[in-house]
């Protein structure tokens, strides 16, 4: 009798964390809750991948389901599809990193799929299959190393150059349109762009909500970029017809789903990297692509002397932390200046 009390009290906490935990993402459905409490969490590591992919899938959380299920074919490389999720051990998640390594993966992309694992380890670990002492992630056991971020930002003179490049092609000056509307627009990502929409202009500011940070913080912060000159000649010029629920440019129709706004999201991605990197090569700049454009943003601001809060909150980061990766070091350039200040007597 008492163990079948203890038994129902310990469901009614599985439960009860779960209906919590879809509430503050501000997505509970009876189907949403079904999958998360058959999450597979007491049988293989791969099972376990699987209903969080599905369970992301019913969310519409397509770029975090595809994050995960890169991670699981890894798994499904290294070790197949039976490892017991209560047997992944220090050693265990040890050989997965050399694994990994051995097949070429960078540092960045080791901790992207340890950072996956030890997510599902932890939903295990709150339902009581893992163990504290079973569980391989944290001090004194294995912890995850962070890449070191490549610095990819330009000078506000490359920048120039890049604004005034022509090539005689529509193609290469749309591309470039985009490109500079990104740095312009307080470094916004793609995801964020492609959505912007008239009704989002307020007081001659573009006001958005990054899609990134949408559903995994509980205050949302809202970001606000003022619309210069050259963004107003590039809507003018990229833009649909200025109507409150049209989107700023012409890149999805409002009648996609969550799966082909993010596969349009990666194809134009692609299509703005591959023309930037013919630009670069005209240049003779080492590399631009979409990321450069958000990183020159916040670089650029750093090096003119603004406040790190300010470019924190322009860029929509949650903390601090976040930002100072960005800003972690300077470029090899930065160094090489501050080390001739030191000779100059």
């Amino acid at each position: 009798m008492i163990k079948t009390r203890q038994d129902i009290e310990n469901s009614f906490v599985i439960v009860k964390k779960a209906v919590e935990a879809l509430a503050y993402d501000s997505f509970f459905s009876f189907d949403a809750l079904n999958a998360r409490l058959s999450k597979g969490v007491d049988g293989s590591l791969c099972d376990a991948f699987r209903a969080k992919i599905e369970l992301l899938r019913q969310e519409e959380r397509i770029g975090t389901a595809l994050y995960y299920e890169n991670i699981l074919k890894t798994i499904e490389r290294f070790a197949g599809n039976n490892t017991p999720i209560n047997g992944i051990s220090i050693d265990w998640v040890k050989r997965l990193e050399k694994f990994m390594r051995t097949n070429g993966n960078s540092t960045t992309s080791i901790g992207m799929t340890m950072r996956g694992v030890r997510a599902i380890l932890n939903e295990a670990k709150r339902a009581g299959v893992v163990k504290e002492s079973q569980y391989p992630f944290g001090r004194g056991k294995y912890e995850i190393q962070a890449g070191e971020g490549r610095k990819m930002a330009l000078t506000t003179e490359q920048i120039g150059m890049v604004a005034r490049y022509d090539d005689g092609t529509d193609t290469t000056a749309k591309y470039r349109d985009y490109w500079l509307f990104m740095y312009l627009c307080n470094g916004i990502n793609v995801a964020d762009l492609i959505r912007l929409r008239y009704g989002d202009i307020k007081d001659d500011e573009i006001c958005f909500i990054r899609q990134k940070t949408s559903r995994t913080t509980k205050t949302l912060k809202e970001v606000r970029a003022v619309i210069t000159e050259p963004m107003r000649q590039i809507i003018a010029r990229r833009g649909n017809p200025p109507q409150p629920d049209n989107y700023i440019f012409p890149i999805l129709t409002g009648g996609e789903d969550a799966t082909k706004e993010k596969y349009k999201c990666k194809y134009f991605t692609r299509a703005i990297n591959k023309r930037m990197a013919l630009v670069a090569e005209a240049l003779g700049i080492a590399h631009i692509s979409t990321y450069t454009a958000r990183h020159s943003f916040a670089t650029v601001l750093k090096r003119s002397g603004v406040n790190i809060a300010y470019i924190s909150e322009s860029l929509g980061h949650s903390d601090l932390r976040t930002t100072e990766n960005y800003l972690s070091s300077f470029e090899r350039e930065e160094r090489e200046k501050n080390a001739d200040l030191l000779i100059k007597f």
